[in-house]
């Protein structure tokens, strides 16, 4: 193969994007070869911008099904996701699909299974792993320089959306529509790159979420949530979208310091020596471990979405390994399902999570939202 013959499922704001860079040149490797959308309109006005070079069709599986394109970038309401991408993984296709991999970890799970039975590429759009900052906190995690973590804290509060982005179209906020509220729409960058960096998953989760907390929402846009981890760290996660000004604060305590991400630099407060070791040979009282304080270099770079479809489509061409596989989009949204089963049972949750009883709490949910009574039909979490 040559080239890679992409198509765009969804041509609202992401889809349009995407297409955009790719009409552009911007992927070596990659073309635009074909778009869908339900939405005639949008369709009307791909052909005026692109042309009839870009083959257009008004169903997912009519563009699978038509030999035009090799791999499909799913940029489609979050319930969709999985459906869409087992339906491509069947016609033999490469898969990269936005984020979130879905609304519950159970439909995630089946697509998984999909994609490792194709043999196909699949991967998802955390393209905040291609942030500079972030690579070298996993690269400094990794190599052992904090040593092991004791405790993680983000605090990510600047998400603020006003009542009339929410009035701004009827299935925002709802949980027939987006399935969720803040931990759906805004933080699945944050809660990848939580477990990513720090190469942690919770084992335990006890959450406090908030719907329409000085909002006219139904779903969550306030949350507090406190994890443990098998090695006897703790964290804290909170976000909302209501706050102004806000805060994007990233903490990670461990044996041999702190690291701080915070206003786009990288703060490393490294101890002399571990603590472990200064607390078995100290025997003043009020002794504390030598520290030196380092604003750690950042080299520019990261592009972002575009970086995401690049190594995609070289890992297509040539074997490059993945930035972000799809599989692992699984994670994030384990733990933000987990928040959410923890509020709806006033009670930890043990990770894995009971995905049976979120399936039927979040149906619960549906059957009452606007959404669903707005319309003929409303998703399923069966």
């Amino acid at each position: 193969m040559q080239r890679v013959r992409i198509g765009i499922v969804g041509l609202g704001n992401m889809g349009t994007g995407h297409a955009k860079y790719l009409i552009e040149g911007q992927v070596s490797g990659g073309v635009l070869a074909a778009v869908c959308d339900v939405r005639p309109e949008r369709l009307d006005q791909a052909k005026a911008e692109w042309g009839d070079g870009v083959k257009r069709f008004d169903s997912p599986e009519a563009m699978f099904r038509s030999g035009e394109v090799d791999g499909v970038i799913i940029c489609t309401p979050h319930y969709e996701h999985p459906k869409q991408a087992i339906e491509a993984f069947a016609h033999d296709l490469h898969v990269l699909v936005e984020k979130p991999a879905g609304v519950y970890t159970k439909q995630v799970r089946e697509m998984n299974e999909a994609a490792a039975g194709s043999g196909k590429i699949y991967g998802i759009m955390y393209n905040q792993r291609t942030n500079p900052l972030y690579r070298k906190l996993k690269e400094l995690i990794a190599s052992g320089e904090l040593g092991e973590i004791r405790r993680t804290n983000w605090i990510i509060t600047n998400w603020y959306r006003s009542q009339s982005y929410y009035n701004s179209g009827g299935w925002r906020a709802t949980w027939a529509g987006e399935g969720g509220g803040v931990l759906i729409n805004q933080d699945p960058h944050q809660l990848d790159l939580w477990q990513w960096t720090t190469g942690l998953m919770p084992k335990r989760i006890r959450a406090f979420c908030q719907f329409g907390k000085h909002r006219d929402i139904e779903v969550e846009n306030d949350v507090t949530a406190y994890v443990e981890y098998e090695n006897g760290a703790s964290g804290v996660f909170v976000t909302s979208t209501h706050e102004a000004p806000g805060t994007n604060r990233f903490e990670i305590s461990g044996d041999r310091g702190k690291i701080v991400i915070e206003n786009d630099q990288m703060t490393f407060w490294r101890l002399r020596e571990p603590e472990s070791e200064f607390n078995k040979r100290n025997t003043e009282s009020f002794a504390q471990p030598e520290v030196w304080k380092f604003e750690i270099p950042i080299t520019p770079g990261g592009a972002e979405h575009l970086h995401i479809t690049r190594n995609w489509t070289q890992a297509i061409l040539k074997g490059t390994p993945l930035i972000a596989p799809g599989e692992e989009g699984i994670k994030g949204l384990t733990i933000s399902n987990a928040m959410l089963l923890s509020t709806w049972t006033d009670g930890w949750v043990d990770l894995p999570i009971d995905e049976e009883l979120f399936c039927a709490k979040l149906q619960e949910q549906i059957e009452r939202s606007k959404a669903a009574n707005a319309a003929n039909a409303q998703p399923s979490a069966r």
